[in-house]
């Protein structure tokens, strides 16, 4: 129901003569995949006088520091810390239960804690202090204070 008539006076050319310009798409198209090849050329031209230049190396990837086996720095995150304070306190306690030397040049040596409390009580105990013999008692003269201070 189109008002507009073909005015060319032949047969109609069978699509629309006035919306698309072939010979302009075709030119466009051409011009389009020129200026692609052009650019990829180029930027492979470019990347060879790169590697020439100044080259990469090698590629860099995550996975080489899993075979490192590299550690974080201190303190870490303990992954069983019950087992770790079991093997602390089974060092702790093979020093103080067993025998052995602490400076074998002047001839200190050591020996299991429940001996040496043993031996202590054997020879009379510890020295101690004096009990005062009454609570009441005068505490102890005060020193003298020195000349010149106050």
């Amino acid at each position: 129901m189109s008002t507009e008539h073909n005015h060319s006076g032949g047969a109609p050319a069978g699509y629309e003569t006035r919306d698309a310009n072939p010979e302009s798409l075709i030119k466009f198209a051409i011009t389009l995949a020129v200026t692609v090849v052009v650019a990829m050329g180029g930027m492979w031209w470019l990347l060879g006088y790169f590697n020439v230049v100044q080259p990469a190396g090698p590629a860099a990837t995550p996975f080489t520091a899993i075979q490192e086996r590299q550690f974080p720095p201190l303190p870490r995150i303990q992954v069983d810390p019950m087992h770790d304070i079991a093997q602390v306190r089974a060092v702790q306690n093979s020093s103080v239960d067993s025998y052995g030397w602490v400076d074998r040049a002047h001839g200190v040596v050591r020996i299991p804690v429940e001996q040496a409390m043993d031996m202590i009580l054997a020879r009379g105990g510890l020295p101690a202090r004096q009990a005062p013999e009454s609570a009441g008692a005068a505490p102890a003269a005060k020193p003298k204070p020195r000349k010149g201070t106050p």
